[in-house]
């Protein structure tokens, strides 16, 4: 298990990530306090005023996937 890429992220902050990953103008506009939040932690960023997910974004996304179907199948 590579402990770099556990986070323990909000519900909202998973599910912000997770849409990021659809292209901007199909997504509806994530929440201002929960991008800032994720902008703290490198996952995501801005590219001309337009929210994205970065690589390592990208990798917290697929690691945690696996972290959060084991959460609801218990």
């Amino acid at each position: 298990m590579n402990a770099e890429l556990d986070y323990d992220l909000t519900l909202d902050q998973w599910e912000t990530l997770k849409a990021l990953r659809i292209p901007a103008p199909q997504r509806r506009a994530p929440s201002r306090f929960v991008l800032e939040q994720l902008v703290a932690l490198g996952l995501a960023g801005m590219i001309d005023d337009v929210p994205c997910i970065t690589p390592w974004g990208r990798k917290v996304l697929i690691r945690g996937s696996s972290r959060l179907l084991l959460d609801v199948a218990a």
